[in-house]
């Protein structure tokens, strides 16, 4: 959904939890605490601020035997991978100065793990790194994963 000013509105799902979902909207991201003021500080040429996975994770009341999260975004493209492996790695970029991610920054909400390798598992790639990330959802078991499986496919999503 875009704002008047041509910017997207922030809505992360986040699901898999105690009782229903819950819905962050950017006051609600901003309201979290470890705040992350310059992302470019974590992973060089990226802008913006952004929260720590684990807070968004803690606050949100996730259920303590949640193995896998599963990353869903914009044009059915998924990724599920180890909670453990990623939940003090990555970040949610959603702002750009005062206001949300746009769009061309892969906002509204970006998830990265600006060090891909500190995950040490192969089941976390550069891929993992989601674009117009929408929903979260936490499970036992892992969940849909349209990641490419190949260094052809690979290149193929990143040229689109």
């Amino acid at each position: 959904m875009s704002t008047t000013d041509g910017t997207e509105s922030v809505a992360l799902e986040v699901g898999g939890l105690p009782g229903a979902p819950r819905t962050y909207d950017f006051a609600g991201l901003s309201a979290l605490p470890d705040q992350i003021a310059d992302v470019s500080e974590l992973a060089a040429g990226r802008v913006g601020g952004a929260v720590r996975l684990r807070t968004l994770i803690e606050r949100s009341g996730a259920d303590a035997g949640a193995a896998f999260i599963t990353l869903f975004a914009e044009g059915d493209y998924s990724a599920s991978v180890p909670l453990a492996a990623v939940i003090d790695q990555a970040i949610l970029i959603y702002r750009l100065g005062d206001g949300p991610l746009p769009a061309a920054q892969g906002g509204p909400i970006r998830f990265l793990i600006p060090d891909v390798a500190a995950c040490q598992t192969a089941e976390v790639d550069s891929c993992a790194n989601v674009k117009f990330l929408r929903r979260i959802e936490l499970g036992r078991e892992r969940g849909p994963d349209s990641r490419p499986r190949t260094k052809a496919s690979h290149a193929e999503l990143h040229r689109a």
